[in-house]
């Protein structure tokens, strides 16, 4: 019985590490490298620490950002969401969230409008717990907070996208969160994570299968949803039931980094920007003059093939968390850094 046991854990020790060796050497970012752009023609904008992510409101031409500085206990004063003109970023930059609750602790961000409404969702992360907000937007940018949603089956929160005035899908990242099982989770890529659609007053679980589920967004026209994996490299693509908010996955697409934040460009182009090496993203997170190299770019919305844009070893913006493209520029947000970098849009 002994001998049974110490071969059973043997072969799951095995298993283990062979799964972590499938996993952490692209994760590590061992097996590509990326070549550093000319990034001279980028000018940043300073806003406040953790300019997470980043969405374009095209009705008011407003560029709106959410901002939590996560190397903080508690909350921050410059956690918030903030709004500018990108033909006048600097002189038109204001925070437009004072009607946010005390602990606000903003993280993804969607925006949705229809004939008779523009809201803004938000993931927000008081203290221990995790929030969906719903914000009225008016067409100066300044938010009204109408609702928030809290529920068991949103218990790891990263990113939402809104798909009416009261239903979005939200992304959970860790099943096991912030312990020594989550760092197990991680490691292994264990696909433990998923996908939730908050319909109304009701929450239910969308889709399954998520290595560290990341950005979520959906199509123009409603009927594709993206959602990334950060942790597997993946971006899984699902086609949407407009009526009933089914999903069914449809592609699967590959890059060689971690996918973070997702937005598209009006040709449907799946722009996305991310970590190239985890371990460095870590150590930037304890220590921030640790640099972690990020990149930025778009999948193609026929072929799903990739194209780099943006190549960063962390000098000019740190661990890229969104790309979002607005006219012939594109706004670059940041995990940590207290600026998004607006460049000329290549590719």
């Amino acid at each position: 019985m002994v001998r049974f046991i110490l071969i059973a854990i043997g072969m799951v020790v095995i298993a283990a590490l062979a799964r972590m060796a499938f996993v952490v050497p692209a994760a590590a970012g061992w097996t590509t490298s990326f070549a550093l752009t000319d990034n001279s023609a980028c000018t940043p904008l300073e806003i406040a620490p953790g300019t997470e992510d980043v969405t374009y409101d095209a009705a008011t031409g407003l560029v709106f950002v959410s901002t939590d500085d996560r190397r903080a206990e508690g909350t921050s004063p410059g956690n918030g969401i903030w709004a500018f003109d990108p033909a006048d970023p600097s002189g038109t930059l204001r925070r437009v969230s004072a009607d946010a609750p005390a602990n606000f602790r903003p993280h993804g961000i969607s925006l949705y409008r229809d004939a008779d409404h523009a809201r803004l969702f938000v993931v927000s992360h008081p203290g221990d717990d995790h929030h969906i907000l719903i914000f009225d937007v008016a067409n100066d940018g300044t938010l009204t907070h109408v609702r928030t949603i809290n529920d068991p089956a949103i218990y790891s929160p990263n990113d939402v996208a809104a798909v009416g005035p009261d239903t979005a899908f939200v992304t959970n990242s860790s099943y096991f969160g912030d312990n020594p099982l989550g760092v197990v989770e991680a490691l292994l890529g264990l696909p433990l994570t998923n996908l939730v659609l908050i319909d109304g007053d009701e929450v239910s679980e969308a889709a399954g299968g998520f290595v560290y589920g990341n950005g979520v967004q959906i199509s123009a026209d409603g009927t594709r949803l993206y959602a990334a994996n950060f942790i597997a490299q993946k971006l899984y693509v699902y086609e949407r039931d407009l009526a009933t908010n089914a999903l069914t996955k449809v592609d699967t697409w590959r890059a060689p980094f971690g996918l973070d934040n997702i937005e598209l460009d009006d040709a449907g182009n799946v722009w996305v920007a991310g970590n190239t090496q985890v371990f460095s993203f870590l150590d930037h997170q304890a220590d921030p003059d640790a640099r972690a190299p990020s990149v930025a770019g778009y999948f193609d919305a026929g072929t799903g093939a990739w194209t780099t844009t943006f190549a960063t070893d962390g000098t000019d913006i740190d661990s890229l968390s969104v790309v979002t493209p607005v006219g012939d520029q594109v706004m670059l947000g940041a995990v940590f850094d207290s600026h998004i970098l607006i460049c000329p849009q290549a590719g």
